[in-house]
């Protein structure tokens, strides 16, 4: 179990890593308004997902 358990975390980190780029971007290009807060809550919420994650990693793991 802990192999998977360790690539469903580092999948989550990546994709919270991947929107704060993406954000950071659009943010260096002087973007669309609109697109920063379509990533703003992107990334709270795979931020949440990725914490259950680990927690729930951590409350299961021997």
């Amino acid at each position: 179990m802990s192999h998977w358990s360790n690539l469903l975390v580092l999948g989550a980190v990546a994709a919270v890593a991947v929107v704060v780029l993406l954000g950071l971007i659009n943010l260096l290009r002087k973007g669309d308004r609109n697109r920063s807060q379509l990533l703003m809550r992107w990334r709270v919420g795979l931020q949440f997902c990725a914490l259950l994650l680990i927690l729930a990693v951590l409350a299961f793991r021997h």
